[in-house]
Formats: structure tokens, sequence, C-alpha cells
């Protein structure tokens, strides 16, 4: 039974035993430790999940990075503030090609919009991609046209991490690292390391097999104690994923 909160509690304590330190996105840009953990959480829906796991994290003296899409499925004012005062980083989850229907001059309009919205209520110093499997537009390639360092904002995950030298882990279609459900949360990594399941991870952690930087993409929405939630959880992610298998081979195929 994967994706349960109980092992996502595990998860945190091992890598803690482990001896990682764990560090926001910011502070890793600014002071990376030798080993550490940038634990990211890209809130793409449910936001209450993402409270619970910001409290859970807190209660281990960690610090994470939580970025939030503007749309009414993630964007919750009260939950944004309580996470913040945790002193957990709040981030943008952007999508704004994909919402603006791939033009650049309204998508830059509206990511400016966003960013004050989201600034009227927490700092934000950092901004992550959202991306939106079922569109054709990539919002990463709307830093092809500006740069998001005149907005104030110091670090993009996907520009600004050499994933040759960080270990990138993600839930991605609650599986890890898994290609054939993931359409855009790739990277070019320089690890050759399979993950199966959460439980090894734990095992890698606890017998010192995983590499010294590791950035995390943990979607709280996938996260449940066990019981209806998880299970309905479990059954539309499997379709998605099928849908999302689909189009990868489609778009290969163009």
């Amino acid at each position: 039974m994967d994706f349960t909160i109980k092992q996502y509690t595990q998860l945190l304590k091992s890598l803690q035993s482990a001896g990682f330190f764990f560090q926001t996105f910011t502070e890793f840009l600014q002071n990376p430790k030798e080993k550490t953990v940038i634990l990211r959480h890209d809130v793409d829906r449910l936001p209450k999940n993402s409270l619970l796991l910001a409290t859970i994290e807190n209660d281990f003296g960690i610090k994470a990075s939580y970025y939030f899409r503007a749309v009414p499925e993630s964007l919750d004012e009260i939950i944004i503030k309580e996470i913040s005062a945790l002193g957990h980083e709040i981030g943008y989850h952007y999508e704004n090609l994909t919402t603006c229907s791939g033009n650049i001059e309204l998508a830059i309009k509206d990511f400016k919009l966003n960013l004050e919205k989201f600034r009227k209520l927490v700092p934000i110093s950092t901004i992550c991609m959202h991306g939106s499997p079922m569109s054709k537009y990539d919002s990463k390639d709307l830093w092809k046209h500006y740069s998001y360092k005149d907005f104030g904002i110091i670090g993009e995950p996907y520009f600004d991490v050499d994933f040759s030298s960080v270990f990138y882990l993600t839930d991605t279609g609650r599986k890890w690292n898994n290609q054939t459900s993931s359409v855009r949360d790739n990277v070019s990594s320089g690890f050759n390391l399979k993950i199966e399941n959460t439980k090894q991870i734990i095992y890698l952690a606890e017998n010192n097999q995983l590499p010294d930087k590791i950035m995390t993409n943990i979607h709280p929405h996938r996260w449940f104690e066990l019981g209806f939630n998880w299970y309905k959880e479990l059954i539309l992610q499997n379709i998605k994923n099928i849908v999302k298998y689909i189009l990868i081979k489609y778009r290969n195929c163009e």
C-alpha cells in the first residue's frame, strides 16, 4: 500500500536518520548543503492535503516549498497563509501558456497578475511550471521570450537545478520517475537509479545508497490515510495514466 500518510511519515524519518538536511528551493539556491533534500510540493488540487503534509513536516522541524496554481482547486488563501506561517516556502505553480491558449503577450500579463495576487498573501521568490498534460502548450516556453528574473524571481527548478548532480524524484502519475505517465515532469538526469515504490526509497536511505543531493516533487493530493480517498485516487490516477501514455505515444509520432 503505497502513497499513504504513514509511508510519507516514514520516508521523512528515514531521510532525516540518513543525515539529510531539508531545504526549501530558495535556501538551496542561496546556500546548498552537502547532503540535502529540496522538498518540493506541487499543489495541483486538494490544498487541505498540503496543509496536512506541511503540519507533519513542521513536527519534524522540516521546511519545504509549496507551489500553488492560480486556479480555484489549488489557490486557497487561508491554507497558503497557514502553510507559510509554519515556515514553509510558497511559490507560484504557473501554467500561463495553457490558460492563455499559447498567446505569449496574454500569458506574460496573466503571469504578472497572478504573481501579484500571490504576493499580496505571502512572499514569492521562486516559481515552478505546472505540466498541464492535456495541453499542447509547454508553459516553460514563456521564458524563451521573457525572463522571470525581471519579476524578482530567483529560480525555477527546470532551469536552475543541475540535475546531472541533483537526483530528481517525482511521484507524477502516482509512480516514481515513471516516464510513461509523465508528459512534462521530466529532467535530463545524471543518475541511473530506478525507483519502484516509496518503500525502496526508504530502504536506500536507511542503507546510505541515495545520492547526496535530491530534489523531490511530491504532490500532496496523491497521499491519503488508507481508506475511500486513497482507493479513489488510485483508480482515477490509473485511468489518467492510460490517457497520458497514449498522449505521449501520439506526440512522439508527430
